[in-house]
């Protein structure tokens, strides 16, 4: 019987593509190329074809995707500007970036509540939010489920709204045949390495259809550069490294089956465990494929059960303890304790399993074994 189980093992998925990655990295290493280059223009191509859009642009992080989207959106506001903020929706249970990059374009994050059953905000939430300032809705595909994006997009045009995907955590996610970050007027992506497509370092993209948004997208990346140390506005410095690049290209490769397995030891726990009353589940939408880059049960006895799990060798974690209208950085914006009972209650039970690929039905059993000696106590 296994006596330990990590949240993840990198280590594990380096051991099976060390000489790939390593000669790979060596050519980068020996062209001196770090910043641009053929690396990135093919990783951009693969990603593109990947998700089914046209054009694809490489970030230095899922966060500087997400900003450049909303800048080349024009959803920001100069410091130096008397007119009122204009305001994107975004989900309150969510990772911190997706609020943080609205944030920093100078726009304001209004918050919407979330599903119980997904993770995913709740379309009537974002409805209930909209007002004559607000330009764009930010879903945010959580876990590696895609949101109600046929409802949110119908929701859009009625508006006039943009709309930016955050599937930092989805790449590969599909609803209805399509894939994450293809449905909007943009999608983000990240490649931290704990992510199912994760890179050696930080790295992001951003995705779209539209070729002069794309473009511009581009220019955002590079200090709003266009051409040489010619500046119509300013961007950032948001360029993916060659590097990164490099490493990714060999880890497309395998991505489909890396979440293949994902999608097994999903399997394997949502079999083991559903007799046991005292554990929700996770719940996958109809219509939507989900790649599980984090595995999240719910149990009233969260802490207590992170503290025994422990005891035995396993790693797990809390995504997320605390929703962001909560955050004290965003107190200003007005909001209390109960404004979002959903996302302030899943907040406070939710727990993340170990769910990577390379784990074994040995290891699998254990956790489940464990959950259930914890709850027989």
């Amino acid at each position: 019987m296994e006596k330990s189980v990590p949240l993840l093992d990198l280590k594990l998925q380096y051991a099976g593509l060390r000489e790939e990655m390593q000669k790979s990295l060596n050519e980068v290493l020996e062209s001196q190329y770090f910043i641009g280059g053929p690396a990135i223009a093919e990783l951009e191509k693969i990603i593109a074809q990947y998700s089914g859009v046209d054009c694809a642009i490489g970030m230095s992080s899922g966060t500087d995707a997400l900003i450049a989207a909303l800048l080349a959106l024009d959803i920001t506001r100069s410091p130096c500007s008397n007119e009122p903020a204009p305001e994107v929706i975004v989900p309150s249970f969510t990772f911190f970036a997706s609020a943080g990059s609205v944030w920093r374009s100078g726009a304001r994050p209004v918050f919407a509540d979330i599903n119980e059953d997904t993770f995913n905000v709740s379309v009537e939430s974002i409805e209930s939010k909209i007002t004559e300032r607000t330009k764009a809705i930010m879903p945010v595909h959580l876990y590696g489920q895609c949101a109600d994006m046929e409802s949110i997009m119908t929701l859009a045009k009625k508006h006039n709204l943009a709309v930016i995907e955050d599937a930092c955590q989805s790449i590969g996610a599909q609803r209805n045949g399509k894939r994450a970050g293809s449905f909007g007027d943009a999608g983000c992506f990240s490649f931290f390495p704990t992510k199912n497509l994760g890179g050696v370092g930080d790295g992001g993209m951003s995705i779209c259809s539209d070729k002069s948004l794309g473009d511009k997208m581009r220019q955002v990346r590079n200090h709003g550069m266009e051409p040489r140390y010619y500046h119509k506005f300013v961007g950032g410095n948001f360029r993916l490294d060659t590097i990164q690049a490099a490493a990714l290209i060999i880890k497309t490769k395998h991505l489909e089956k890396w979440h293949s397995m994902r999608q097994r030891n999903a399997e394997f726990y949502l079999n083991a465990l559903k007799d046991v009353n005292e554990i929700l589940l996770p719940k996958t939408d109809k219509g939507n494929v989900h790649i599980y880059n984090q595995f999240v049960i719910r149990t009233p006895k969260r802490n207590e059960c992170i503290s025994f799990l422990k005891e035995r060798g396993i790693t797990c974690e809390i995504y997320y303890p605390m929703p962001l209208h909560l955050q004290e950085c965003f107190v200003s914006l007005g909001y209390k304790q109960g404004d979002f009972p959903v996302s302030e209650k899943i907040a406070q039970d939710c727990l993340a399993l170990p769910i990577f690929p390379e784990l074994n039905e040995g290891q699998l059993q254990y956790v489940v074994n464990s959950l259930k000696d914890f709850l027989a106590k």
